[in-house]
C-alpha cells in the first residue's frame, strides 16, 4: 500500500464511488480507493442502471426538448414533493453533464430510449434511459477512465478490504481504519474521506432498526450491509429518511426465513393481466383497487397494512379459467404449487383457508360475501373495481401470500447541500462526505420509485465531489 497521507480516500467502489475518484485523480490528487469486494463496481452488477436526465445531448439529437426544471417538476409530482428539495435540485441540475460524460466514455442507450417510463409512474417527456445490459452498461463506461487512472498512479485500489471505522477526533475525520486481504488492520491518512458505500438492504438486523419493518426479499447486493451507516453515525453523523420507506407491490418469496429469495415472478398489474382475485391483508379486508393501474397508488396503500404483505384470495373456477397468475407458469404447474409451496393456501371452506393461511377468517369472509353481492346485484364495487368476470363462490378456495420489499433502503447519513455529513446540530462534520445509497433512496426518490432517481443521483454527486467540492 502506497504510505503517506491521501488527499481523497473513497470508501466504496460503486456508482458514486468511481466517479468521485476518477475526477479527483485527474484534479491531481491522490486518492485511495477501498472496496470490500473482490472487484469495484457495487450493485451496478445486479442493478438494472436506470437513469434519468433533462437536457442531455441524446435528446437533443432526437428533437427532444427538456429542461431540469420540467425534470424536477415531474419528480415533485410523482413523489408528491417528498424527499430533499436541496439533493435532488443538485441531481437534476447536474444529471445531463453527468449523463453526456457517460455516452463520451462508450454508454449507449437501448434503441428506443430514451422513454417516459418503464412499471412505475411515468414522466411527462422522455428522460429515461436504459443499457442493453442494464447496470453493466453503466459499469462498462465507468471503468476506462478509472482504470486509466489506476495505471497512471493517482488513484490506489484496495480490493477485498473492509472499512472498519472512521478516524475521527473533535468532529474531524482525519482517516479510515480498515481490513485487509489478509486479515491485518490497517490505518490510513486522508484529507478528505468520501462514504460511497452504498445500501443496507443485506444486514436484515439493521433494516428493521432504521426503517421499523422487515425485510423480506433476499435480493440485495451482498455488500450493502450499512457500513457507511454505521461509520457515519459513529463519530456523529445522523440518519434520516426513515418515513420515505416504500416496498415493490407483491413478491413471492420461496420461505417464512426472511429475508427470503424471490421465487416465480407473479402478474399482479393490472396493465398487464386483469385481476380475477381479490387483493386481502391480515384482516381479511381488501385495502385497494385490484384493477387500479397506478402502481404507485397500490405500492402507498400496500406500506399501510399489517406486515406489508397481503394474499391473493380466488376459488376453483378461477384456477380453472383466469390466466395465470405467475409469468411463464402454466396453470397445471400453479395448481401444483398449492402442494409443495409455502405461500400457497388452500381449503375446502373459505374458513379452512384462512385458518391455514394467517387470515381473519370473518374479515376474510365480509369481504368476500360484500364482493359477490355487489356483483351479483349490479352495483358498484365497494373499491371501484371494475373487471369482475365471476363470484368467488365454488369451492375449492385458494390463497397466495405476497410480500412487499425493496433492493434499496429509504435511510441515509444527514448531508447538506455540499454533500458534507452533519451531526444533529446541522453541523459539518470536517473533511466528511457522503454520495450514493449511502444517502439513502428516500433523498433522491422521495416517498415514491422515481425512474433512474438512484443510479444517476449516485454518479452526479460522486462526479461533483470529486471533480469541484472537495478541497485540498
Amino acid at each position: 500500500m502506497v504510505p503517506g497521507v491521501f488527499d481523497v480516500i473513497v470508501v466504496g467502489g460503486g456508482a458514486a464511488g468511481l466517479p468521485c475518484a476518477t475526477f479527483a485523480a485527474q484534479r491531481g490528487a491522490k486518492v485511495l480507493v477501498l472496496e470490500h469486494a473482490v472487484q469495484v463496481g457495487g450493485t451496478l452488477h445486479f442493478s438494472t442502471g436506470q437513469m434519468s436526465a433533462a437536457g442531455t445531448r441524446l435528446q437533443k439529437t432526437l428533437g427532444i426538448t427538456d429542461t431540469p426544471a420540467a425534470h424536477l417538476a415531474d419528480i415533485e409530482r410523482i413523489n408528491g414533493g417528498t424527499g430533499d428539495k436541496v439533493l435532488i435540485a443538485l441531481a437534476v441540475e447536474n444529471a445531463a453533464e453527468t449523463f453526456d460524460w457517460l455516452m463520451d466514455h462508450g454508454f449507449t442507450a437501448l434503441p428506443e430510449h430514451p422513454v417516459l417510463g418503464h412499471g412505475h409512474e411515468p414522466y411527462s417527456e422522455r428522460r429515461y434511459y436504459w443499457g442493453e445490459e442494464g447496470g453493466l452498461s453503466v459499469l462498462q463506461a465507468l471503468l476506462p477512465p478509472f482504470e486509466r487512472e489506476v495505471r497512471a498512479g493517482r488513484i490506489t485500489l484496495a480490493t477485498e478490504t473492509e472499512a472498519l471505522a472512521l478516524i475521527a477526533a473533535d468532529n474531524v475525520v482525519t482517516g479510515v481504519r480498515a481490513r485487509g486481504p489478509d486479515g491485518r488492520e490497517q490505518r490510513f491518512s486522508g484529507k478528505n474521506v468520501v462514504l460511497t458505500t452504498g445500501g443496507y438492504s443485506r444486514d436484515p438486523a439493521f433494516y428493521r432498526e432504521v426503517t421499523g419493518r422487515t425485510q423480506y426479499v433476499a435480493m440485495a447486493y451482498p455488500f450493502a450491509r450499512g457500513a457507511g451507516h454505521k461509520m457515519g453515525v459513529a463519530v456523529g453523523g445522523t440518519l434520516r429518511g426513515r418515513e420515505n420507506y416504500m416496498a415493490l407491490f407483491g413478491l413471492l418469496v420461496d420461505s417464512h426465513e426472511f429475508p427470503a429469495p424471490i421465487t416465480y415472478a407473479p402478474d399482479l398489474h393490472a396493465h398487464s393481466r386483469l385481476p380475477w382475485e381479490l387483493f386481502v391483508n391480515a384482516r381479511g379486508e381488501r385495502f385497494v383497487r385490484e384493477d387500479e393501474l397506478s402502481i404507485h397508488a397500490r405500492e402507498s396503500r400496500l406500506i399501510e397494512q399489517p406486515g406489508v404483505r397481503f394474499w391473493a384470495v380466488f376459488d376453483e373456477e378461477i384456477l380453472r379459467a383466469a390466466p395465470p397468475i405467475l409469468k411463464n407458469v402454466s396453470r397445471a404447474k400453479v395448481r401444483a404449487l398449492f402442494a409443495t409451496h409455502p405461500m400457497f393456501y388452500r381449503g375446502e371452506t373459505l374458513a379452512a383457508l384462512a385458518a391455514k393461511a394467517g387470515i381473519d377468517a370473518a374479515g376474510l369472509a365480509a369481504s368476500v360475501r360484500r364482493y359477490n353481492e355487489a356483483l351479483a346485484s349490479g352495483a358498484r364495487d365497494a373499491w371501484g373495481r371494475a373487471h369482475r368476470p365471476r363470484a368467488i363462490a365454488s369451492p375449492a378456495y385458494y390463497a397466495i401470500l405476497f410480500h412487499g420489499g425493496a433492493t434499496g433502503g429509504p435511510v441515509g447519513l444527514t448531508v447538506d447541500g455540499a454533500l458534507r455529513v452533519t451531526d444533529k446540530g446541522g453541523r459539518p462534520i470536517r473533511n466528511l462526505y457522503a454520495a450514493g445509497e449511502v444517502l439513502g433512496c428516500g433523498q433522491t426518490m422521495g416517498k415514491a420509485f422515481v425512474g433512474g432517481m438512484n443510479v444517476t443521483p449516485a454518479m452526479t454527486f460522486g462526479r461533483l465531489l470529486g471533480q469541484k467540492l472537495l478541497g485540498w
